[in-house]
């Protein structure tokens, strides 16, 4: 006797979601705020804790290359320190213009800002 068995073909498997982190969460804000124009091209982050409060201080140095991208990058420079962000969990209670570096040919504007984020409780 003859038996056939007839199996549901497998799903593929599909890798478990990463979580994003706050510091990729801070990347994407200020991406967006430089309106898709640079490149975040580092990004370092350390634990900070005052009495009250605690969270983490980020220096996050960002890249314009290109006319249109420096254009934007002057914009971020701008309105980077009154930025209102919308990070969950998180409240930018600090963000700084620390160090800018421009050259004309090729254009091209590196920024490196830090800002303060604080856990909200």
């Amino acid at each position: 006797m003859h038996i056939e068995v007839k199996s549901a073909p497998l799903a593929p498997r599909t890798a478990p979601k990463k979580r994003r982190s706050t510091a990729d969460r801070l990347n994407e804000a200020l991406l967006a705020l430089a309106g898709g124009h640079a490149t975040v091209t580092r990004h370092s982050e350390a634990g900070w804790a005052s009495i009250t409060f605690a969270g983490t201080r980020h220096r996050v140095e960002l890249e314009f290359a290109g006319d249109a991208a420096v254009e934007a990058g002057e914009c971020f420079l701008a309105f980077l320190p009154e930025h209102e962000f919308a990070i969950p969990g998180q409240l930018v209670a600090d963000a700084a213009v620390v160090e800018v570096d421009h050259s004309a040919h090729p254009p091209l504007l590196r920024v490196t800002c830090e800002l303060l984020l604080l856990e909200e409780s």
